[in-house]
Formats: C-alpha cells, structure tokens, sequence
C-alpha cells in the first residue's frame, strides 16, 4: 500500500473507531459487533506498524477508550485502569505465551473466565465501601456507588479494615435477564437485547431501587492498589480477595503448562452455553507481581495479560421481510424472516428487529444481505446491513400505519419507543389476554395453554376471560380431537381456578404495568378488587412501587366500560374478589405505619415479624420508600438500610421495635 493511500486510511480507521467508541462506552449502544470492531483495530494497528510516520498519539489504538457522561458524578480512580490487548484462537494466544517465556523463562499464569457486564471499581477505607465507578475513560468513572451498594455479591464491610481497590464486573445472569425481559413483555415495556445491555442500563439508572430490582451479580478479579503488605502473586491474592468478603469465580486454572492454559481456553469455549451468565473470552495473566512490573504496559494495555476472544458467532443471509407480532397489551414487534442460515449449531430463519428505531438506524432494506449473530448466545439478532451487496432490487423499510391483525391506527405514547394497537377487541391481543390470565403465574388454569385458547376462539365459544366460566362440557366435546375426558379436565380446572387469590386475579386481568408483586401489593392494600376500580390517582401513589405512570395505567384500565363488566361477570362466576385480613384484635399502636426489615432478628422470624407487625394495624413493605415509617434492622442488613438512611427514614433496632410496641417513641 502506498503511504498517501495508508495515511487517508489510517484516518478513516481512527474516526470509524472513536464513533464506535462513543456508542459503545459512552451511551452503551453498540454500533457494531465485537469481532467487526476487532477487525477495524487489528488493521489500524498494523497499518501504523507500517507507517509510523502516520502514527497518532490520540488514536485509539494509543489511549485507553472510554469517555465519561455528565449525568453522574465523576470519580478518579486510583490508577489508570487499562484495556486489554486480544488474541485470536489458541495459535495467536500460544505465541504470546512463548514470547513472554523466551524472555522470563517458565512462567506461572492464571487463566479466567471473562465475564460479559460492567467494569465497576471499588474503594474501600478501614474495610468500608466507600465509592464504586464504571471505568470510564480508565482516568475516570462515574459514580454509581449507590447502584453498586444494591448488589448483594458485593461486600459493604470487609473482614478485615483493610484499604483497598479492586476490581470486579457486574453482570444480570441469564434467568435474572430472562425473568426481566418477560416482566417488561407483560408491561409493554421495550425488552432488553443481551444481558450485558441489561446490567449496564441498571447501574446507570438514577433510582437505586431500579438497580436492586434488577438481580445484579458481581465478581471480583483484580486487586488494584492497597497499602497492605504481602501481596505477590495474583492467585493467592485471589484466594485473599475471597477470604475478605469479595465473590471470585471459582473457574481459573494456575498453571505453568502451555498446552494445559490453550486446552482450558479451548474447554470453556466449547462449553460457555452451560454457564449461567455468559462470557465473552478468557483473560490469561502473569501470575507473579514482581515480573508484571518488569513486563509493564504500552501506551493501550499491559504486556502481561491478553484477552483470548471467541470466533463469533455469525452469518450472512438475506433478509427476506419483516413480520409483525401484536402482544397482550398492544405493543407491535417486528421479526426479522431470514433465508435460513446454520448458527452456533441451529438454523436461524427468524431474529429479533426490537423496534422501528433500531430499524432505521441499523439501515436495513427488504431483500438486504444482512450480518446475524445469536446476540448473547441467546437470541438471534440482526447486526447490520451490509450495503455494498445492493445492487437496487431492495426495498426500503416503511414502518407500518395500521395493526397488522385488526387494522386500527397504531399509536405511540409520548417518551415510549413501541408502537400499540389501541383496540383493546383486536383479535391478537384477545388471544393473548386469555393466555395470560390462564397462565400459571396467573390463575393456573391448566391445561388451557395456546392452542387450546386459539381453538375455543376459531370456533367462537370465548372472545373474553369471563367467557371462560360460561363454557360446558357439552360444547368442549363437540371440538375436533377434543374427547371427554380433555373436556372434564378443562371444566374441573376452571372451577379450581376460582379459588386463586385476589393478586393472582389483578394480575391476571393484564393492567399494563402491573406485574406480579405490584398485583400482590394491590391486593394486599385494598383487600377487594371493587376498591381498587375506585381507587383515585392521590391513593394510588401512596403505595410502593406505584408513581402515576402505573396510577394513570391503573385508572384508564377501569375507566374502560367493558373492563368493568369483565370484573363484575368473573365476581358473579364466584372468583375471589377480596383478600381476607386477619381481624386485629386490641390496641393498634402501629395504626397507619408502614415498616421494612432487613437483616436477622434474634426473637422473630420473618413471618412472625410480619405477623407482629399487622397485629397491632401496621403494614410490611418489601421495599424502602419516603412513605416508610420505620426500618427494623437486625443482623447483617442488605442495602435497604443504606436506602433508609438515604431518604431519612427512622432505622431502629429490635430492642427500639419492642418498646414502640409498647406505645413508646423510637
């Protein structure tokens, strides 16, 4: 290549990358995939070996990348934190191997599992939490120390006051992340694309509590700095770490052998799907301290570690259309229809598109040949458009006016990415509310799965919940495949059905926002479902966990005139519209509080504190809020003590809950 042609190359790369960069570090959006971001930077950094004289000090191959947003606090951290330099399969990972063992001779190594999350720095003083940052810029982080102090991995008083600073990443495991984007599917909420997307967006939310209802884990792998002595290696240091209250993950290997390093990265490459959290490569590290020291760093990453990186997992296909899908509360999906293609051991014909945002951002035409990955090892995903294949036979995306099931006007509530359906008669959503409510989280109607629900609906016996109740066993042996004994099954099932709890029925009624514990918590405050379709917004909000976006939610739900008669049809079929309370019986000296508890008790257990408490008219609240009266700690709190003590709630012990069961003040 000739250099004038390098030179305008090289810069190409450099702006490309930095773009890349801010997308990827700065608003936690990636652009592009980790293997084409990869290949970018392996072709800069060779160009500028080559062409030293186009070489740029603030080119991304010479600083560490990241930048910092405005939004949080920013912290220094105590020492750069660096990036990592990548080798590619286990020839590329065995040559680093033997360069360093030519010049230092048989070197020990630790070899780890790389897990896919959020970089969080974490300093403590005399043993206490006291900041925990994202890497940022690796100069400095954002201040997300009170996202960080929600998850329960990670240790708020050390074992020993020791000061220090480690390193560790946050992540959502995979059911955790599962759970969530099934919450945000029945709420209408957009859904989250891998977990690392997940756990990024929780540490980065202003609310604490979002963040601890977020099921974030965490595991620790660098020690930092410390002015405690004996310090020398990295395993023993590991094993220190542990000792001192930090989560380290169990699967390195120590070894001196290269053979036994390439294999164990060779091993968890084949068997990353089986882990419960996902991975992205293994970091191999110098053991020994002393000689890290005399390895150093360049100007990007330390001479003493590499990241050893996976083959990616993807392929090109053509994207054939774009499918709608219409859901329980409206919300319409695109589906990507692919020509078929062989991935990480499956045919992928169909991939996630999310919204017409990203659509249009990722530029995609009908009849494109597209890059698809399994994103996250988990769902199939359109990466990008690969345009230089057009040859003017695409179609352009054009985002669809109508639902695609009853033809009604889609609309789009403001501060909201998805597009709904509003017609609350369209077939789709019919069927999916009715899946719902017989869904086990719900009324747990059994047997009564999809293709049941469809079927009652082809042949017109249901078009509502209530309808249910109203089926006989003379019409389900009149179906097709449908004998008797399916038919009493069905029936017998629906008469236990009627005796789910209220929260099961709230929930079951599909209020959009309305999840599971939110429905528990309505049921629990009202105690009859005819006070909550009267509830009025000022009420509302006073509950945990509802503001007056879920109030609104709640209020338009039965404002609905055919809402309300579904609730009066299902009150008259005889199912359970009111929670039974235990009658409280003398003084009620806890009359209007609210309490939390956290931590171990030495006189109650958690259903008898619970109980203790309602018996004198007081009310448990799983979460800490301005409307909570009192904290009751006991033993090892978690992080509602620090929300507490936040928000200026009154925290007082078991001996201080005695007395003021007693009448007396805390």
């Amino acid at each position: 290549m000739k250099a004038e042609r390098a030179e305008k190359r090289i810069k190409e790369l450099i702006k490309i990358l930095e773009d890349y960069d801010y997308a990827y570090y700065v608003l936690d959006e990636p652009k592009t995939s980790d293997s084409e971001y990869d290949q970018l930077f392996l072709e800069l950094e060779n160009l500028e070996k080559e062409f030293p004289l186009f070489l740029n000090p603030n080119s991304p191959t010479q600083r560490v990348r990241g930048m910092v947003l405005d939004k949080f606090t920013s912290l220094q951290h105590r020492t750069i934190k660096q990036g990592l330099d990548n080798v590619f399969g286990p020839d590329e990972l065995r040559t680093w191997l033997e360069r360093i063992n030519r010049e230092h001779g048989r070197v020990r190594y630790v070899a780890e599992l790389k897990i896919d999350g959020l970089t969080i720095v974490c300093n403590y003083s005399e043993g206490l939490l006291q900041t925990a940052a994202t890497r940022g810029d690796g100069v400095m982080g954002e201040d997300i120390t009170f996202n960080v102090r929600t998850i329960r991995s990670v240790p708020l008083k050390l074992k020993e006051p020791l000061n220090l600073e480690v390193r560790g990443e946050a992540y959502m495991p995979i059911p955790a992340f599962q759970s969530l984007n099934a919450e945000r599917q029945i709420s209408g909420e957009a859904e989250f694309a891998n977990p690392r997307n997940a756990a990024a967006g929780s540490l980065r939310q202003l609310d604490p509590q979002i963040a601890a209802s977020r099921k974030l884990d965490a595991f620790f792998y660098s020690l930092e700095w410390t002015d405690a002595p004996d310090f020398n290696d990295h395993h023993s240091t590991l094993q220190r770490l542990q000792n001192l209250g930090f989560r380290v993950n169990p699967i390195k290997l120590v070894s001196a052998d290269l053979d036994e390093i390439v294999e164990f990265c060779l091993y968890w490459q084949d068997q990353r799907l089986e882990l419960p959290y996902e991975i992205d490569g293994l970091v191999v590290k110098v053991d020994d301290f002393a000689l890290r020291d005399e390895l150093g760093s360049t100007a990007k990453a330390p001479r003493w570690q590499a990241a050893y990186k996976f083959p990616v997992e993807e392929k090109e296909t053509t994207l054939l259309s774009i499918d709608w899908t219409v859901g329980r509360t409206g919300v319409v999906t695109p589906t990507a229809l692919l020509e078929p293609v062989q991935i990480a051991g499956t045919t992928v014909s169909r991939a996630s598109l999310h919204n017409e945002d990203l659509i249009r951002e990722k530029d995609l035409m009908l009849g494109d040949r597209v890059m698809v990955r399994k994103a996250g090892e988990i769902i199939p995903e359109v990466i990008k458009a690969l345009a230089e294949h057009r040859d003017g036979n695409q179609e352009p995306f054009v985002m669809i006016e109508d639902c695609p099931v009853c033809e009604t006007k889609l609309v789009k509530d403001d501060g909201e990415v998805a597009w709904r359906c509003p017609n609350l008669a369209c077939p789709a959503q019919v069927a999916e509310n009715i899946i719902h409510f017989a869904s086990r989280g719900a009324m747990d109607i059994e047997g009564l799965g999809p293709k049941n629900v469809q079927l009652f609906l082809e042949h017109e016996l249901i078009a509502d919940v209530a309808d249910l109740y109203d089926l006989t066993l003379e019409e389900l042996i009149e179906l097709p495949r449908f004998g008797e004994k399916s038919a009493q099954n069905i029936i017998a099932a629906l008469e236990v059905s009627k005796t789910r709890s209220l929260a099961r029925l709230i929930f079951g009624l599909g209020i959009r926002h309305v999840g599971q514990r939110l429905a528990a918590t309505l049921a629990d405050y009202f105690g009859d479902l005819e006070a909550i379709t009267a509830a009025k917004e000022e009420e509302l909000i006073q509950i945990d966990d509802v503001g007056p976006k879920v109030a609104h939610s709640i209020i338009n739900y039965f404002s609905i005139e055919d809402n309300c008669k579904r609730v009066q049809r299902l009150k008259n079929h005889g199912l359970i519209t009111t929670e039974e309370k235990k009658e409280i019986v003398g003084e009620q000296p806890f009359a209007d509080l609210t309490f939390v508890v956290t931590g171990a008790l030495q006189n109650y257990n958690r259903q008898g504190i619970k109980e203790a408490i309602e018996n004198l008219g007081g009310k448990v609240s799983s979460s800490v809020s301005r409307k909570t009266d009192y904290v009751l700690v006991g033993d090892k709190p978690g992080s509602k003590a620090d929300r507490a003590a936040t928000l200026g709630v009154v925290i007082i012990s078991e001996e201080e809950f005695e007395e003021l069961k007693k009448g007396k003040k805390a």
